[in-house]
């Protein structure tokens, strides 16, 4: 039997469940009924549709196009939003969706008049923006950035009064645009950075109260401290602008500033930065980095407690660093102050910095000891003073230390190898080259290599057998060991760095057989092996990815199969710096006021060398393109034919065969290699005829076919006849140069070592820019040539025209 209660309890519940649901239906009666899409919002998206016909199925974002389709509602359509009223559709999100086209004037994206959020971000978008963006009054956002656009913004968005967030930054954008923000004074976020408008001052920005986002580009004048009155502001780029003088923000009230974020990087900025700056007290990132500030190191700026990130780097500060008057509750955690002229010591109030995680310090003056509280850090960059020593404090760096980028290089470090590397066991990058190191490198090396993608020892006085380390290195990138005294093999154990791109052992005393087995690193594209006493035959199997490989001053020989280079792959193809991106190379070597090179990878610049040496005589490359691919096998002693499948290597740029013991002709396939630039067969027993094709290779500046048996005309093309004679000495059989006197008159041949005095030809290649598939320009370096003999007696005979001198062999 059921109780009565629980009939009672029972009605209760369906009492409260019908008052619930009568209430609910009530309130929907009572709102307003919902609209589905209306069919000239749903027509009209359609037709936008089809001006990308094939371009939005397979996107990877979550608002493609992929839903569209009549059966459906277009409220429900990814990448829409209807307004809940009237069916009207008032926002539209195609961000990251590859639409590769133009914005025609009358697409149906013009019929949805009643957007208010627009994003086309990052669609591959070309062409000019259209006018009839100005028909869009409703439109608050509007996202445009990162495409391909051109031409001018028409000045039509000056009709959306209601814009609040506007971003074109990064496109190809160009004439005046400052007049069109007149009657933007809406604006909470304007972005028009990275484009290439005309340059302009920039307006009064005071009218815009509600602005907290500002990314300006192509602005000069004076410092606009118009911007900094707006009380909202919070995020300001100014970078890469023409800004001169001195900054100055007048009156201004900072303290109640919300400034969070300051760029302004590379500008024209000078004088002392104003002590009234430490007023902004929201500020946590400022970068003023090249530019022309001057002035002590400005401690003032260290107060600020919520700054994070300050860059000072490239500018004309100096003077001692002052740490004295920070506070100790800093939340500073990147400290970069590097190409200025700071001197003195680093000093030990750095520590007070608990937060500060990176310190660049490189290319200043400074000099002593480094305070070992620094090796906590997770990145610290000394290079290019005078340091000598580290704080005592390193020999007790704990087996946790989380550094992973580690540069001593250019410095005045000597002694052994410091044994306290050897814990820090999360080293990425470590760069010890330039110094005075000395003994040898100890086995406990191999405990950092785990994880160790850059090692470059290059140019130090280590001694001794390069250690077998490498066996957990398999995510090694760089190795540079080049210019020590290292004796032995190379260690098996480098078999294991199967992500090598770079391997330079230049310059030390390596006796060992070629290492063939190298050719089983298969991401190898640059391999160095010069001035060593690797021997016997060079064998080709493998190294199919290689672009640089120089052999040269060894003791290499043997002969070159007909299919010698038939595998070089990575030498065939002609890359262009256009389609670089997959091409996991990331090489440029650049030259600077300190003549060194800077090896680019991975989107990180770093202090490298390759110098790459023409004739005997070292030189530096000013740049070198990351298409360079270049082969130097000179001063070997390879004998027979030189292989007709060299010219399958149509990337080749740089060839360098001389002083060797090569035979028979030079092979007609050179004439393939069309964008050869430098080429020498010097010294060599070569004979029959130069290739008259060779003649018209249009990017050949630098040869040398001297001291061989070869005969008949030299090429008549421009690059030929535009060499100094010297290229084509003693081969008496040759003729055809315009040159009197490179036909009438024959140097002997000297002796196989040849001196400074006798012959001296630096090589530099510069940066060639290519447009899509045409040549846009070219700028090549130049050949320098001395022989004093020569120059001699050409000067003689034009002073003495009636003496006639025979030269003798």
């Amino acid at each position: 039997m059921i109780p009565s209660q629980y009939y009672s309890f029972s009605g209760i519940v369906v009492t409260l469940y019908f008052f619930f649901l009568a209430s609910c239906v009530l309130q929907i009666l009572a709102s307003p009924t919902p609209h589905y899409c209306r069919n000239d919002q749903r027509d009209a998206l359609l037709e936008f549709k089809q001006e990308f016909p094939g371009r939005n199925m397979n996107s990877s974002s979550y608002n493609d196009m992929s839903s569209w389709n009549k059966k459906s509602d277009c409220c429900y359509w990814g990448a829409v939003v209807c307004d809940a009223k009237s069916g009207q559709v008032i926002s539209l999100d195609l961000s990251k969706v590859a639409l590769n086209n133009s914005l025609k004037p009358n697409s149906g994206l013009f019929k949805l008049l009643y957007l208010q959020r627009l994003y086309l971000l990052n669609c591959n978008l070309y062409g000019e923006i259209p006018s009839s963006f100005g028909n869009l009054s409703h439109l608050m956002e509007l996202d445009l950035s990162i495409n391909n656009l051109d031409g001018q913004v028409p000045s039509s968005i000056a009709n959306l009064t209601q814009l609040r967030y506007l971003r074109l930054l990064e496109n190809n954008l160009s004439g005046k645009f400052s007049v069109s923000l007149a009657n933007l004074t809406n604006l909470v976020q304007l972005e028009i950075g990275n484009n290439y408008f005309e340059p302009e001052l920039l307006p009064d920005m005071s009218r815009f109260h509600n602005l907290a986002i500002f990314w300006g580009g192509n602005f000069f004048g004076p410092f606009p401290t118009s911007l900094f009155t707006i009380p909202s502001l919070q995020w300001v780029d100014l970078g890469e602008n023409n800004f001169t003088g001195p900054i100055s923000f007048g009156n201004m009230s900072l303290s109640s500033s919300r400034l969070m974020f300051l760029s302004l990087e590379d500008n024209k900025l000078d004088g002392p930065i104003p002590k009234s700056m430490s007023k902004f007290l929201n500020l946590e990132q400022l970068d003023l980095r090249n530019n022309s500030f001057s002035g002590p190191f400005p401690t003032f700026l260290l107060t600020i407690p919520s700054l994070t990130i300050v860059n000072l780097a490239q500018n004309h500060f100096k003077g001692p660093i002052d740490f004295e008057k920070t506070s100790s509750s800093s939340s500073l955690g990147v400290l970069n102050i590097a190409d200025n002229k700071f001197d003195g010591q680093i000093p030990e109030s750095i520590s007070k910095f608990h937060k500060l995680g990176e310190l660049d310090v490189s290319n200043n003056k400074l000099e002593g000891n480094v305070p070992g509280c620094l090796l906590s850090l997770a990145s610290l960059k000394l290079s290019h003073n005078s340091f000598t020593s580290v704080g005592k404090s390193s020999s007790q760096v704990s087996e946790q230390a989380e550094m992973r980028e580690l540069r001593l290089d250019s410095n005045s470090f000597r002694g052994p190898f410091p044994y306290w590397i050897c814990e820090m066991r999360s080293l990425e990058f470590l760069d010890m080259s330039n110094n005075s190191f000395s003994g040898s490198i100890p086995p406990c090396f191999r405990d950092i290599t785990k994880f160790l993608e850059v090692l470059n020892l290059r140019n130090n006085n280590f001694s001794g057998n390069l250690p077998d380390v490498f066996v957990s290195a398999t995510k090694l990138i760089l190795l540079d060991v080049s210019r020590n005294r290292l004796v032995g093999k190379l260690p098996k154990s480098l078999i294991n760095c199967i992500a090598m791109e770079f391997l330079n052992v230049e310059g030390n005393k390596f006796k060992d057989k070629f290492p063939s087995w190298l050719s089983s690193l298969l991401s190898l594209k640059v391999l160095i092996l010069r001035s060593n006493q690797f021997y016997h035959p060079h064998v080709s199997v493998g190294f199919q990815r290689l672009k640089v490989i120089d052999v040269s001053h060894n003791d290499l020989t043997g002969t070159f199969p007909d299919f010698y280079f038939s595998d070089w792959f990575g030498m065939c193809q002609t890359t262009t710096l256009l389609n670089l991106e997959n091409d996991v190379i990331y090489m440029e070597y650049l030259i600077d006021m300190n003549n060194y090179e800077a090896f680019v990878m991975n989107s990180r610049t770093y202090s490298s060398s390759m110098e790459m040496v023409y004739k005997g005589v070292d030189t530096k490359f000013e740049k070198i393109r990351k298409d360079f691919r270049a082969i130097d096998f000179s001063r070997n002693r390879f004998y027979g034919n030189i292989p007709e499948s060299i010219g399958l290597l149509k990337g080749l740029r740089f060839l360098n065969l001389s002083s060797n013991a090569f035979t028979s002709n030079i092979p007609h396939s050179l004439a393939n290699l069309t964008n050869l630039e430098a080429l020498d067969v010097s010294h060599n027993q070569l004979s029959g005829q130069i290739p008259q094709d060779l003649g018209e290779l249009s990017f050949l500046s630098t040869m040398n076919f001297a001291h061989n048996n070869l005969e008949g005309p030299i090429p008549r093309g421009t690059q030929f006849q535009r060499q100094n004679c010297s290229s084509f000495m003693d081969n008496p059989k040759l003729y055809g140069l315009d040159d009197d006197i490179c036909r009438k008159t024959h140097v002997p041949n000297p002796a196989p070592q040849k001196s400074e005095e006798e012959q001296m030809i630096s090589w530099i290649a510069l940066a060639i820019a290519y447009g899509p598939g045409v040549f846009c320009g070219l700028v090549i370096g130049h050949i320098f040539i001395s022989h004093k003999h020569e120059w001699f007696m050409e000067r003689f005979r034009r002073n003495n025209p009636r003496v006639v001198i025979r030269s003798a062999r």
